[in-house]
């Protein structure tokens, strides 16, 4: 049983890291012959493009629809939110600022490529550029992968008046269900092929790239590593003062919620565990049954941190490193703007890649790379993840103290 769980846990990144190091070994083998790998890497990136399209529209709908039906409190929730976007605004921060003091992207760039377009580009208006972000001009251009975030507010928009009708729209909420559902297999069937797709895909990197892209890599892995342990023992440390629950009760409460994240790399699996704690360190089942489950879906501080190392690599990479604080802030908020497409999506597959290619305007073949930096960061990230969402309720009971009657 213990084996059966642990595969269950650890298989799919196991598999996936296992095609990584075979694609690595195979491109720097084969060299610019590699390239021969790319036709079947270029198969599971496409099967995964087509389903994006529906996975959005569908997950993000029922979200809303949910979130809609719960019944919690429209105080509370809009602490919640605050809280989370707080939270995840600092992780982001700090990151960025880390990330630009030991900086693994220096020597991350792709010889002769032309600058990417999108939120670096010199001289765009920000007016045009939000427009053109989070809206288009005609319904057939959502459906587009390029245009996820229209997509997105639609689906919201959707999710939203479909559960404000109540019965009036019973039939559509329940084809949004049954598609969330049949969409989310979906995914997980082509997900199946990850290793061997991804890894192919790899392959053909390090062929074209040379085999230098390897140990950028691994020092990203150790610059997110490092930033997820600073803001999981300071910044938390911090948020629990504030909160009024003493250190040494926190961390001892901590311990069983980051053991869970480290043992099953999942957040959903230690949702349970996290709402043990909270109750533990006093705080009420109103806010807690409320807080924790949204929080698990929509409140990622080591997504952001990882987001923030897959976006630098892509601007360093294509050549347009950020430079002021116009920048820097647009790299922050799509961080923190792809950390939560890719927790209301939880199975999404390379959806918050694609957000990020499509906003910086790049390949969307470019988001197998970016996927590889989730892969490798996974474990420091949903440490941080879940840490998160234990101290959030402590934050939302300090700020709203009058639900807890």
């Amino acid at each position: 049983m213990a084996k059966s769980t642990f595969w269950r846990n650890y298989g799919p990144s196991l598999l996936l890291m296992l095609g990584l190091v075979a694609g690595g070994v195979l491109g720097a083998v084969l060299g610019e012959d590699a390239h021969v790998l790319r036709a079947p890497g270029m198969l599971f990136l496409n099967l995964m493009f087509v389903l994006v399209v529906p996975l959005v529209f569908f997950s993000v709908s029922h979200s809303m629809i949910v979130m809609r039906r719960s019944g919690m409190i429209g105080r509370v929730l809009g602490t919640a939110l605050a809280v989370f976007l707080f939270m995840s605004l600092v992780a982001g921060v700090f990151s960025y600022g880390f990330m630009s003091v030991w900086n693994p992207f220096d020597g991350v760039t792709a010889e002769g490529a032309a600058a990417s377009g999108g939120i670096m580009r010199e001289g765009l208006d920000l007016g045009d550029a939000l427009v053109s972000a989070f809206t288009v001009d005609d319904f057939s251009r959502l459906i587009s992968r390029e245009h996820l975030l229209p997509l997105i507010v639609f689906a919201i928009l959707f999710g939203l008046a479909v559960a404000m009708l109540d019965r009036k729209a019973a039939a559509i909420e329940a084809f949004i269900a049954e598609g969330n559902a049949v969409i989310m297999k979906m995914v997980e069937l082509v997900m199946k092929l990850a290793p061997i797709g991804i890894g192919c895909y790899f392959a053909d990197t390090i062929g074209s790239l040379g085999g230098q892209i390897v140990g950028d890599y691994l020092e990203i892995f150790l610059v997110v590593s490092v930033a997820c342990a600073v803001c999981y023992l300071l910044f938390n440390t911090l948020y629990a003062l504030f909160s009024r629950i003493p250190p040494g009760r926190f961390w001892k409460e901590m311990i069983p919620p980051s053991v869970t994240a480290v043992g099953t790399c999942s957040s959903a699996t230690s949702m349970p565990v996290n709402m043990a704690a909270a109750r533990n360190l006093g705080v009420s089942d109103k806010i807690v049954e409320g807080v924790v489950p949204l929080g698990t879906n929509l409140h990622k501080d080591g997504s952001v941190v990882t987001s923030i190392a897959k976006i630098l690599f892509a601007l360093y990479f294509f050549g347009t490193a950020p430079q002021g604080l116009g920048p820097a802030a647009a790299v922050i908020l799509l961080a923190v703007l792809e950390s939560i497409v890719v927790g209301a999506i939880p199975v999404g597959g390379m959806t918050g890649e694609l957000l990020i290619c499509a906003v910086l305007g790049l390949d969307p073949s470019f988001a197998a790379s970016l996927l590889i930096i989730g892969t490798i960061c996974d474990i420091p990230a949903t440490l941080l993840n879940v840490a998160g969402n234990l101290v959030a309720p402590l934050l939302v009971r300090r700020l709203s103290p009058e639900r807890e009657s």
